[in-house]
């Protein structure tokens, strides 16, 4: 099948509904318990999802029934949070309601289509040639690129910050949800 830029936009924001859809329901359960949490700690909740996908992709096998794609989700909603948790700073207690909160969601999930956007127009429709075990190993690299930053107390010489590298984990991700959904005949 031939795609276009629109084509891939498109099947970008559907992604990022259903995403969006899943972090209101978890807001509405457990409200943004989430503010407590410092950057690094996100960081590091990003590197548990990003590694149990490795370890099934790896493993073909879960023991927890809860597979890749939920998990994929998880990267681009723990993705949002760290982009609010970089712009607010953490917090001591939840301290934003709902409709804060989703605004400020859906403003990180704009700019990182936007990116998205740029870059795919950029780099031709390239990550459709790509596996989906590649998109873990690109994310997993960019956990590690961040932590370094972190420990570089966010300093870097040349290189794109902490931000860059949660949008990139976040539009991995997404493309990780397209091409698993093109797979079971979804879109």
């Amino acid at each position: 099948m031939a795609y276009n830029l629109q084509h891939t936009n498109d099947q970008f924001k559907v992604e990022m509904d259903k995403c969006r859809e899943l972090f209101a329901k978890k807001l509405k359960d457990y409200g943004a318990a989430w503010r407590i949490l410092r950057p690094s700690s996100v960081t590091d909740q990003i590197l548990i999802k990003a590694n149990r996908i490795r370890s099934l992709e790896v493993k073909q096998e879960a023991l927890v029934d809860e597979g890749i794609y939920p998990e994929f989700q998880g990267i681009v909603n723990y993705g949002i949070i760290a982009l609010v948790q970089l712009e607010l700073g953490y917090a001591e207690k939840t301290d934003l309601d709902v409709e804060e909160v989703m605004n400020l969601y859906d403003k990180y999930a704009n700019i990182t289509l936007e990116l998205m956007k740029r870059k795919n127009h950029d780099y031709d429709e390239a990550w459709r040639s790509m596996r989906v075990s590649s998109y873990t190993d690109l994310i997993l690299m960019k956990i590690y690129r961040t932590k370094e930053i972190e420990s570089n107390d966010g300093k870097t010489l040349v290189s794109e910050g902490v931000d860059a590298n949660y949008m990139d984990m976040i539009n991995y991700s997404v493309f990780a949800l397209i091409k698993m959904d093109e797979e079971n005949g979804n879109f």
